[in-house]
Order: C-alpha cells, then structure tokens, then sequence
C-alpha cells in the first residue's frame, strides 16, 4: 500500500521558504550555472546577465573580497555553509544576505556544484532568533510546555515537564494526560484543551487541581495556558499547552485571603459564643475538614480563667463539611459537651506550653481525640492530620482552637500551622473583648436590677402596673429607671427616668439620682422643685467624673417625668425635664399626650422648670415612659406616639395586660433593631378617696383651738368607730394645733384621713419649720414634738406655696383596715 503524500505549507516567516529565497548554483569553478527569479528581482541581473559568469567577478565588492574567498574556502572544506555574506547588486549597492550552502553532488562523475539559498540578512537573522527561542523553550525554559496532535496525544514536550512526570523527554510521545493525571484531574485538563482546539480561543493562566498516578495524596495546583496551532493554509496542527507549577503561590496566596477573611469576619460582635462560631466557620472547610473550638468554662460567663490548674473545655462551636452528618456526629463532641483533657494528651501539651502543635502521623498517636471510642471513629473516616492551637490574649489562655483533616488527603504543614496561629490569635483576642464586656455587661445589669425595683407596692391612689426590658446585648446597659413613692397624706409619686449613655456608669449614675428622687420626695417637695434639685446634682455629678478611658465616655445628662397624684382632691402636678410627655386614658376612653412644658435636660443647669397640674377622673389611665419605647421602631415618634395611644384605649381586663399590647404593638421589631434602648414603661389608673374617710375643719386662731380640736377629733373617731385610738390621736392632735396657734400664722386647718393608716394633718400660713429637740429637766415646754415622734409612726412637714403642714401616720390594726378579715 503507497504511502500518502501530504501537502504541507510552508511558514511566511521563514525566509528560505521557495516563495521567498532567492537561488543559484555555482559549479566547482565558481560560475553561476542556475538563477531563479528570485535571485533576478533581489538582487536585478537577469538570467542572461548572470548565467556563466564568475560570481565572485559579478555579486562581490572589491573591498569584500577576501572575506567572501575566506567564506568560500570553509564551505568547501566542511562541505557546506551558513551565514551573512556581503553581495553587490546590479545597480552597485551592497546588499547583506542570509546564505545557505550546500554542495550538490552528481551521479554521472562530474564536478560537485554548489547550491545557494538567500535571503536579506536582517530577515535570516530574526528567523535564527525565533528558532532559538522556540528551542528555548524545548530545552532550557522552566515552565513545562507540552504539543497535543488534534487527537491530544504528545507530540512533544520540553524537559521541565520531566519534573511531573519523571520520565525522559523522547518517552513522552504518544502518549495522553491520562498516563500521568488520576481521571478526575485528567477530564478537566483534557476538556480545556479541546475547547482550544474547538474554539480556536486560548485559555490563559488558568488555576487547576492536579493530582499525579505516581502520588495521588499530594495536590499540586498548576497554572495552564493553551493556543491553537494551525499551519499558513489554516489546517489545525494541535494545541500548545504551558503548564506551571503554582501549588506554593497558590497557598501562599489562599492563606493570605483566608488571614483576610478571618479579620473581617472574627469578632464582629461581642458575644463570646457568637465569636467561637466566627473562628470555626473560617477556618472550615478552608483550612481544615473539621474544627472545633473549645473554651474554658469560665470564659464563656465572662470570668477571667484560672491559669494555674485551668481545669475542663467546654465545646463552644463545631465546624465540617456536613454538619449533621452522622459519622461526624460519632467523632466530634457537640457543643455545651464538657471536656476534661487528659495530662498526656496533645491539647493537654499545647495548653500548658501555650504554643501550637501538629501531628501529621495521627495514626501512630493515641487518645488525640480525648476518648478512644472516638479515636477509632475518627481514623475510620481517614483523619490523619491534626493541629491544635491555643486561644491567648493578654496573657490568658482562654481555650483551644482544634483542626482535623479526614478528607483532604494531604497533610497539614508548618505554613498551616503559622496561619492557624495567626488568626486563631486575632481571634483570641475578640474573645478576650467578649469575655471582658460579658463580665462588664453582667455587672451592669447586675447593678441596674439592684437598683430598680422589683415588686411595686399597692398603693390607695393608684393601682400600677409596669416593664422594663433592658438594652439589647450589642447596645448595653441603659440608665433607664421607674419608681412609685408613697407620699404623706395617702398621696403617691410616679417617676419615669433616662440617664444618657449605657453600661456600668449610666447604671450607676441611675442609681444615685434614684437615690435622691427618693430623698427628694420626702420632703414633699412640688414637681418642679425636685426636678430642680436634680438638675443642681447631676450638673454636680458630671463635673466630678472623669471617664476611665476612651471607651468609657461621661455621663452628663438625664431626662426625668415627675408626676404627684393627690387621691383626695384628685389633682396631679407633673413636670418634666426633657422627657418625653405622658399619655392620659380618661374612663370613657379618651386619650391624649399631655402638653407639658418641656423644660431642658438634667444637668445642664440655670434653666427654670415648670409644674402643670391637672384634675383626674376616677378610673384615669396615666402612661409614663421612656423614649426606648417610642424610638424603638424605625418609624417616626409622632406616629409611634400615635400607636401608643391606639394600644392604651384596647380594653384590657388588667394593667398588665395593657403593658402587654404596648409592648406587642411599639415592640414587635426590637429583636431586629440595629440600636436598641432600654424601655421602661409606668402604667397607673387613678382611684379617689371616699368622701366618708376625709374630714377637714377649720379652726380659729384662738387659745381654745386645742380643746376644739380634741373635741372633733374624738367624735370622728367615734363615728368611725376608733375609739381605741382616741386618747393618743387627742394627745397628738392637741401638740400639733398648740404648735400652730404658738407659732403659726392665719387660719388652722385640721384635716383626718382613715384609709390602712390614720393620718391627722394640721396645717398653717406659717413656713416656719418646726424640728425635733429634746427638752432639760426643768424646761416647762419643747416636748411637743417629741411625744409625737413617740406616738406615731411616721410624721413630717410638707410645703405650700400659702404655708406648711404637719402630718402623722399611725397604723390600724387588722381588724380595723378596711377589706382585711
């Protein structure tokens, strides 16, 4: 059978192609005896002009003609010659030519002749550069080259694909990537390389996993490029592929963006736990199949860690490829699981010298996984790669970073191992803030929960109900605060307050203005007053602390509701200081936001503040609140105060339940909240004292009042039927109207009130403050006061604006308290 012949075409750059070359033979004499026309049209003369003339007498310059005789003389000695040759054309010019020679020998026994291929110089001469560099490439370039033929078996390959392989250049012929790659990684490469081959469109740099027969545990990752090779006519020859050893950058570059991701995604709150999960989902499945992180049981309460004896982990996340997957179920502790690390083990080592360690031979290594029922799971699944790393910050170590590798068949390295202790440090570090702001958070709401109250007392003047749902984690604690204070004569005050800021020093500065609205309210000072006094000791208080550090700014301002309910004459003073305004539900269930006047913040000092009073009807809802309440939602205050009043007229069949559809209704998206506050909310519904329990007289300022008021004081009593107490509330009686008529101005008021407590209240136009002393042996008088601080139970001045009041308290007994037995 004929071989067949193939037509190939021949390269437009290569200058002794026959389209291109100019021709001549010379016979042994050094005549021309063959031109091309090639020859004609480079160089002028025409066939009849050069045919049989001497080359050197026709093509050669004088001055070049020893050079060109020296050329002559070593290409008959070798037999052959290539190179640069000076010629002469025909119009005189001198012309450089690429020469090639070769000495043509006839069979008949006549002289050998000389055939002669040229072309101009400076092309010969970058041909010759190409062809070094394509050799180049083949022996000495560093990046692997391969040559596909069109059904992808090698052609050829250049020596440094020898370091994949490991075979020589010459044996690689024929064969296909499938001889060298396992079959996953021999489909992608094979699959690029005929899009290539397909397409006519290169590939460049492309990053792909490869995995060699000869050792299928170790990934290389090779850089690839691939073009097309086609022939001057367009007929594809095969594909060209450059392959690159990138494996080191590769991981250089993915540790790299792993440290990254680790800063951008580790510690983005200050949760402890939150912040384990962080560490585990960056280190997994990027660096390790399985991870888990194990803390020492008093970091995550926020205690600092015994460092002495540490004592157990406490697994705090877990992380792998199938989380619910059952055989990793088997192996890895859940989280909450209390570990106790045994003293021989790897992470027992690593706690106590405080530095990471890995094992690459774990099946050589006993008890790794702290318990030999799950060691043996472990091994099963293939883990055969393990490095523990300790959690320290500040000193501290708070617990273990631990990273397993069952299904990457490669082991881990020292470059793993650094990056494991880069970011498992950083992470350290953001669970050391956590751990230290779930200590400081704690304490703050530890002090906030102290100092707020916790079961309100019932009062006869209203019936209250309340919340106070404390700052979101990320937000801290808030300074927020409520309080129900009795006040003499059966009167109660209802305050609502907000310290600007959170934490610890908004809690504590809380407490202290809590403190002196307590004290405040003792002396019965009006609303405006005490917000007054207020306002004088925060201005005080800020001027006296100085923050910490620069993450613990200063306190310098607060906003407080004062309200005083009277249950006798229904009337209810308020006055507020920068706080937002109360709600007022009446009993037919018409509701509105009191216009009081504003008056400015706590503790920016030398601003008046003003009182409102209004009369309640019995059964009025009164709301007081914290701006956390209506400020909660992202909407605005105006239609939050619109919903606030919508969820106070629902009818409810408690106050608690009303508390209930406040909170549902400006609170349903708290949890979603990106800032959240405090939230205090007072509710209280009004009651009014019979009028058979009060009775008022007035008395003359006369030296009979005394005896006038005994008189009506024991006929009350009669009438309500406390005649026990009537010798003590005479003697008492009598003392107080004698201070007035002595000491006092204007008309004497004498007022009782019969609810849980017998109150008697002798008032005056005299502001003059009588006080407490204990009178000599031989003084006729100054006992006065004295024996009522004996006889009651509490007692006490309240001021007016037109004079003062003296009252007392003295308690029933059960049988005679209304609603009791």
């Amino acid at each position: 059978m004929d071989t067949p012949v193939t037509k190939l075409s021949e390269g437009p750059e290569d200058p002794f192609a026959v389209r291109r070359a100019a021709s001549a033979v010379l016979d042994g004499r050094g005549r021309i005896v063959g031109w091309s026309m090639r020859a004609e049209a480079l160089l002028g003369y025409a066939a009849e002009e050069a045919l049989g003339r001497l080359a050197v007498g026709l093509l050669v310059d004088p001055r070049d003609h020893d050079v060109v005789v020296d050329a002559a003389a070593v290409c008959v000695r070798d037999g052959g010659w290539f190179g640069v040759v000076p010629v002469r054309d025909r119009d005189g010019r001198r012309v450089e030519l690429g020469c090639r020679i070769r000495e043509i020998t006839r069979g008949d026994g006549s002289p050998s002749e000389w055939f002669c291929v040229c072309s101009p110089a400076d092309e010969v001469i970058q041909w010759e550069t190409d062809r070094s560099v394509l050799d180049g490439l083949f022996r000495r370039s560093p990046i692997g080259l391969a040559v596909h033929a069109p059904d992808l078996s090698i052609l050829r390959v250049n020596r440094a694909i020898t370091k994949f392989t490991h075979m020589p250049v010459e044996q690689h012929r024929g064969l296909h990537t499938g001889d060298f790659l396992i079959q996953l990684d021999t489909d992608t490469v094979e699959r690029q390389l005929r899009d290539v081959l397909e397409t006519g469109r290169s590939s460049i740099a492309t990053e792909l996993p490869c995995r060699l027969n000869r050792d299928p545990g170790r990934e290389l990752v090779v850089s690839v490029s691939g073009f097309r090779m086609e022939d001057p006519s367009g007929r594809i020859l095969g594909v060209t592929q450059t392959i690159e050893d990138v494996t080191e950058r590769y991981k250089a570059r993915r540790r790299l963006a792993l440290l990254n991701e680790a800063g951008a995604r580790i510690g983005t709150t200050l949760d402890v736990a939150r912040t384990a999960r962080e560490l585990a989902e960056v280190a997994a499945p990027e660096l390790a199949d399985y991870v888990s992180v194990d803390l020492l049981a008093p970091v995550i309460r926020g205690a600092e860690p015994v460092q002495e004896m540490p004592g157990p982990l406490c697994r705090t996340a877990v992380r792998g490829p199938l989380p619910d997957e059952a055989e990793g179920a088997d192996v890895m502790y859940p989280v909450g699981h209390t570990i106790h690390v045994p003293a021989e083990s790897l992470q027992a080592r690593c706690l106590a010298e405080r530095r990471p360690l890995l094992d690459g031979r774990l099946g050589e290594t006993a008890g790794w996984f702290l318990d030999p029922e799950r060691t043996e799971r472990a091994l099963h699944l293939g883990t055969h790669s393990l490095m523990v790393v300790p959690l320290v910050a500040r000193g501290l170590v708070l617990g273990l970073l631990s990273l397993w590798r069952p299904r990457r068949l490669e082991p881990f390295e020292e470059d793993d191992l650094k990056v494991a202790e880069e970011f498992a440090s950083r992470a350290a570090l953001c669970i050391d803030n956590a751990r230290r702001y779930t200590q400081q958070h704690e304490a703050a709401l530890t002090l906030q929960h102290s100092l707020l109250p916790h079961e309100v007392p019932g009062h006869p003047a209203v019936e209250v109900a309340h919340r106070y749902l404390p700052a979101d984690a990320a937000s801290g604690v808030g300074g927020d605060w409520f309080d129900v204070i009795p006040l003499s004569g059966l009167r109660v005050a209802l305050v609502v307050g907000d310290v600007v800021g959170h934490g610890i020093h908004a809690a504590a500065m809380m407490g202290r203005l809590r403190t002196a609205v307590h004290t405040l309210a003792n002396l019965d000072l009006t609303p405006d007053e005490v917000l007054s006094h207020l306002d004088d000791l925060v201005d005080r208080l800020a001027t006296e602390q100085e923050p910490t550090d620069e993450h613990s700014p200063q306190v310098v301002g607060a906003t407080c509701l004062y309200a005083v309910y009277d249950p006798v004459s229904r009337s209810c003073a308020l006055a507020r200081a920068g706080h937002p305004p109360p709600a007022v539900v009446t009993p037919d269930g018409r509701v509105r936001v009191l216009e009081l006047p504003a008056g400015p913040p706590l503790g920016l000092g030398g601003l008046p503040f003003e009182s409102a009073e209004l009369t309640l009807d019995e059964g009025s809802l009164l709301a007081l609140y914290t701006d956390g309440l209506i400020q909660a939602r992202k909407r605005d205050v105006e239609q939050s105060l619109a919903d606030l009043c919508e969820a106070l007229t629902v009818p409810t069949r408690s106050l608690e339940e009303t508390c209930a559809v406040v909170e549902g209704t400006l609170l349903r998206d708290r949890a979603t909240d990106e800032v959240a506050d405090d939230v205090a909310l007072l509710v209280a519904r009004t009651r009014v004292l019979a009028a058979e329990k009060v009775v008022t007289w007035e008395l003359p300022v006369e030296a009979t009042a005394a005896a006038d008021a005994r008189t009506l004081t024991a006929s009350q009593l009669t009438e309500w039927g406390l005649e026990e107490m009537a010798f003590t509330t005479e003697l008492i009686v009598s003392e107080l109207v004698t201070n007035a008529y002595r000491y006092g101005e204007g008309p004497i008021t004498l007022r009782l009130i019969r609810d849980r407590r017998l109150i008697c209240e002798v008032s005056d136009t005299s502001s003059t403050s009588p006080h407490l002393r204990r009178a000599r042996t031989t003084d006729e008088g100054g006992r006065g006061l004295f024996l009522v601080a004996q006889l009651t139970e509490r007692w006490g001045t309240r001021y007016k604006r037109d004079g003062k009041t003296i009252w007392t308290e003295q308690p029933l007994s059960a049988a005679r308290v209304p609603g009791v037995l």
